[in-house]
């Protein structure tokens, strides 16, 4: 009766849903509301526009392609971009379906969290779904709520498997296809595969538990494999290996200084108020020997680890987001359970009341400050990439061959054949991706006409061109950056 009982109390009821629901929409609208009235309406990165390019053609011409016709394996998340599709068959892309489906992910990110607290933390039990609503509000995940990306959804993954491995009995099945799950979103899912073994084996001791994880595990991940051999002959996307080409220039600084400058990302916001509950519920783990949550945070240390080695954390750090929830829901258990310890001793009370106010205050004011960067990044893309994609499309002779490092916008808006001088729709490039002088030889063996960079990213082959165009955008001189720039290429 007791265990019923606890069960009964842990479920979120209608009202708990409805305000976590409201929460969430409009959290992301806010977001929305903010960019069109700083310019429009949009996305905050211009690879948002090479998931919609994929959905497109996948929707209205039945192909996984980039470029109409050429199939290719440019789409790092192949289950983000049919998601998309979705949104075109039903007349509702690019914009509403994918800020529709960016929502819906909010909600059940805060819905999986405040379900997770009430089932881990039995004297969690607030009228207001309160860590739900952290999470409806957090910045970084209200970012990518809007931004066109898998994020999201791989957060979501992660952090469901990782709760689901903090039951008594995991589902190894279950867990076997989440884990592929999360590599049909992003190829990093494949990390999940260390917490899952090591709970499964330590918790579970059975034979049958392991195989039933391969059995569940392999099914989805033998698919992915095959999918991206049938399109490129390589085992993973071609992005999992330009983006480590393209950054071989990071890789070299110190171990040190990269970890730092990654960490910076995760606490710049309420994490880092968060910070001494996920110590303390470090240390609790610890004592009671919950191998779960242990697993957890060595994944996500590790985590960290692997991609300040591989990557800057640039816009806002993104490839490090998907992390992100389940140490607000660590920091938030610690915190919680702290809270119930002290509950009558009035020292505490007043530290628990300053820590309240203080993590609500936070959480809301960097809403607003994410909002402003939202809004910005938005601009950003929209005054440059989108608008030198459509002045090409409308400018240059049908017949041009384009050369573009940023290929998403142009890819959705321009008609024109490209060569993707990033790698991830031709991927032979990727061996000589910062040579300038390989990359000359390429653009004129292949005929170029025209190129589009940023200046300062090929100095000596914008020196050897003739300019055609400017964007003008007004807001990337305010950030200290440069015009984008179509050249006329002259082959040599």
């Amino acid at each position: 009766m007791a265990t019923a009982s606890t069960k009964s109390s842990a479920e979120l009821d209608r009202r708990a849903l409805l305000i976590l629901a409201a929460a969430s929409m409009l959290s992301l609208c806010g977001y929305l509301l903010v960019s069109a009235l700083t310019l429009r309406v949009g996305f905050p990165l211009d690879d948002s526009w090479i998931h919609l390019t994929y959905a497109r053609n996948l929707a209205l011409r039945g192909e996984w392609a980039f470029l109409p016709g050429v199939p290719s394996a440019g789409s790092t998340a192949p289950l983000w971009s049919a998601l998309l599709a979705i949104g075109f068959l039903l007349r509702l892309g690019p914009y509403f379906w994918t800020y529709l489906l960016g929502g819906l992910l909010l909600f059940a990110l805060a819905f999986v969290a405040e379900s997770s607290a009430r089932r881990l933390l039995t004297t969690y039990r607030p009228r207001l779904p309160l860590i739900g609503l952290f999470f409806a509000l957090e910045w970084h995940l209200v970012w990518a709520a809007g931004s066109g990306m898998e994020t999201l959804l791989h957060a979501l993954v992660v952090t469901m498997i990782l709760f689901l491995l903090m039951k008594p009995s995991p589902p190894p099945l279950t867990l076997g296809l989440l884990t592929a799950l999360s590599v049909w979103v992003r190829p990093d899912g494949l990390t999940l595969l260390g917490p899952a073994l090591l709970v499964l084996s330590l918790r579970e001791k059975r034979v049958s538990s392991l195989t039933r994880f391969f059995i569940g595990f392999g099914l989805l991940f033998g698919l992915y494999l095959l999918f991206n051999l049938m399109l490129s002959g390589s085992p993973f996307p071609n992005t999992f290996y330009a983006k480590q080409a393209e950054y071989a220039v990071w890789q070299t600084k110190p171990l040190l200084e990269r970890v730092s400058l990654s960490l910076l990302q995760i606490l710049t916001g309420p994490s880092f108020v968060l910070l001494p509950g996920a110590v303390i519920w470090l240390v609790k783990s610890i004592r009671e020997r919950d191998w779960a949550v242990l697993a957890g945070m060595i994944w996500f240390a590790g985590y960290i680890l692997i991609y300040a080695s591989r990557l800057p954390p640039y816009q806002h750090g993104r490839y490090l987001m998907p992390a992100m929830p389940i140490f607000f829901l660590w920091g938030l258990l610690g915190m919680a359970r702290t809270v119930h310890k002290t509950a009558t001793r009035p020292g505490p009370r007043v530290m628990r009341a300053v820590w309240a106010i203080t993590l609500s205050l936070v959480t809301i004011g960097f809403w607003g400050l994410g909002a402003r960067s939202y809004a910005q990044d938005v601009a950003y893309i929209e005054t440059e990439m989108v608008a030198v994609a459509k002045w090409v499309d409308a400018n240059l002779p049908s017949d041009a061959l384009v050369a573009a490092h940023d290929i998403g916008a142009l890819g959705f808006f321009d008609q024109h054949q490209l060569i993707d001088l990033a790698g991830l729709v031709s991927p032979e490039v990727i061996r000589f991706l910062r040579d300038e002088t390989q990359l000359a030889l390429y653009l004129d063996q292949r005929g170029a006409d025209y190129l589009i960079a940023f200046p300062s990213l090929y100095p000596n082959l914008a020196a050897r061109s003739e300019v055609v165009f400017s964007s003008q955008g007004f807001v990337a001189p305010s950030l200290g950056g440069e015009n984008l720039v179509v050249y006329r290429w002259k082959a040599r």
